[in-house]
């Protein structure tokens, strides 16, 4: 069961990171990367992994995804560091 609840949790932290804001990629994949990070550190704790480890994984994750998205597709706006 806790194996099941922690890849749905991986699951929506992935979809997080996709959702990074910005216009260029760099912007994008900034905020994925965050995003992504902040998701698997909570996901690796709740389920009894290595923060730092799930941090790594969602950050990379999140920051592949917004890079490769495109603002068309998913335009949340302007970041807040622009």
């Amino acid at each position: 069961m806790w194996r099941a609840i922690g890849r749905g949790l991986v699951v929506a932290a992935v979809l997080l990171g996709i959702a990074g804001c910005g216009y260029r990629p760099s912007d994008r994949a900034l905020s994925g990367g965050l995003i992504g990070a902040g998701g698997g550190a909570a996901i690796a704790g709740i389920s009894g992994g290595n923060p730092l480890a799930g941090a790594a994984i969602g950050g990379a994750a999140g920051a592949l995804g917004g890079a490769l998205t495109s603002p068309n597709a998913l335009n949340l706006g302007r970041p807040i560091w622009r």
